[in-house]
């Protein structure tokens, strides 16, 4: 999505995606419309299209990308300092929390089923999203070993990779089952793992 290139132009790009984003969590993509979101957002539909010339779907490309920070937004501050066991269970608590409160509706999934998954910009939202994810998981692992609480042979990659497999595999079932069983099994065997590793090199 470009740029506005004033502030002011900036802020009302950013009130759009904010406010269309309400309207398809309300609505669901396929039932919410453009006239919808300009009612929500106060804007005509020459602005509309001033911001998002290429329409709705660019448009949901740039929720998409609001709605995929908000994945990480939601985390703070926890995924930011997971230096010690408590902020790493703060962090669990966080997950869960925020997916049990989203329910088995993924506004996320909904707009990249919506735009084509395998639509540039949506991949590269989807790539970004889980890269930066895997790479705080594995600052928060490096900071465990910098203090002695996990093995210093432990690949901290490798063990950053799985443990947000396993968060994304127990979010698929959750939405599916309307269960956090498996998203919270999953959190709490991947801690107990990275913690297994520092006494089995006592």
């Amino acid at each position: 999505m470009p740029q506005a290139s004033t502030a002011k132009g900036r802020a009302t790009q950013a009130r759009i995606v904010e406010g269309a984003a309400e309207v398809l969590r309300e609505r669901g993509v396929a039932f919410a419309t453009l006239d919808d979101i300009r009612v929500r957002t106060g804007t005509s539909k020459s602005q509309l299209f001033h911001y998002f010339p290429g329409g709705k779907d660019e448009l949901l490309l740039a929720v998409a990308q609001f709605e995929a920070d908000r994945v990480l937004d939601d985390q703070q501050p926890h995924l930011g300092c997971l230096d010690s066991w408590e902020s790493w269970y703060q962090w669990r608590d966080v997950v869960v929390e925020r997916y049990e409160l989203q329910g088995d509706q993924c506004p996320l999934g909904s707009l990249f089923l919506q735009v084509g998954r395998s639509a540039p910009g949506a991949r590269a939202i989807v790539v970004e999203l889980m890269r930066h994810w895997q790479e705080s998981l594995a600052h928060g692992i490096r900071a465990l070993r910098d203090r002695g609480l996990v093995s210093p042979s432990l690949d901290v990659d490798e063990t950053a990779a799985a443990l947000l497999a396993g968060v994304q595999g127990g979010v698929s079932i959750m939405m599916s089952t309307g269960n956090s069983t498996h998203l919270k099994a999953a959190l709490d065997a991947g801690i107990a793992y990275l913690r297994a590793t520092t006494a089995s090199t006592a």
